[in-house]
């Protein structure tokens, strides 16, 4: 597919951001419980009803309940603080997960698409270890137009036009059955900037103020997720969750 936010990167390049800036985001990070988070009520009750369960790139952010989930991360900082918890682990990468075929009845990948090379890979990927009645729990970031510094700096390889993920998830069997907007990027560039700043010439505190002020505070102001139809009306949207079911749509009433 075609990427025209920036000059294209190698997959080396990329890998070797995220490995370099979610290793260290996590080995100072504590975990925080799945059920703090505003995406609970719907996954803590999507998780009831799956009793086989997968979690890709959570890092210290996990979603689905740390009992009877498998979770795959390429973070061994991440991957040693979700076992100090009993959750089972794999280290892997969203493109060669080391399960069989039609293992997963619920799979949850946050925030991770944007940041592979070979998206339609990782898709397949999702795809191949889903039942044929899985749900799929997917958020991406929103409108190449919008892409900054520190979209790079993240380790992001693109954004998403609304129409392009809706067609790539139906390519491998998926549709939106419901969505909501996401994320908790702030608004405000001027402070983003600075927060670029303080990662990229003081990382260490950087990450002490990210882990043990601003994540809290962001967890305490968090508002209930506004669920709608489909897609819904995407304008001015910086990132947006879905939640995806195999198989065509119900008819309607």
């Amino acid at each position: 597919m075609t990427d025209t936010h920036a000059p294209t990167r190698s997959e080396a390049e990329v890998l070797h951001t995220n490995r370099r800036f979610y290793e260290a985001l996590w080995s100072d990070a504590r975990l925080i419980a799945p059920e703090r988070f505003n995406t609970w009520p719907l996954f803590g009750a999507l998780a009831r009803d799956a009793q086989r369960r997968l979690e890709v790139a959570p890092g210290l952010r996990p979603r689905l309940p740390l009992t009877d989930t498998c979770f795959v991360d390429m973070s061994h900082a991440a991957l040693r603080g979700l076992r100090r918890q009993g959750a089972r682990t794999t280290h892997a990468m969203i493109g060669a997960l080391p399960f069989p075929d039609a293992r997963f009845d619920l799979v949850c990948a946050l925030d991770i698409l944007e940041h592979v090379v070979d998206d339609l890979g990782a898709l397949a990927e999702l795809a191949r270890v889903a039942t044929a009645d899985a749900t799929l729990l997917l958020s991406v970031p929103l409108d190449p137009a919008a892409w900054t510094a520190f979209d790079d700096f993240v380790g992001h390889y693109r954004r998403y036009e609304p129409a392009q993920i809706a067609a790539m998830l139906a390519a491998y069997g998926w549709r939106i059955e419901r969505s909501a907007v996401y994320g908790m990027k702030p608004e405000s560039s001027r402070l983003l900037d600075l927060g670029q700043w303080f990662l990229t010439h003081q990382r260490e505190r950087a990450m002490w103020w990210y882990n043990r002020v601003f994540m809290p505070l962001g967890l305490r102001f968090q508002k209930p997720l506004a669920w709608r139809d489909g897609l819904g009306d995407t304008a001015g949207v910086d990132e947006l969750l879905l939640v995806c079911r195999r198989g065509p749509a119900p008819p309607s009433p």
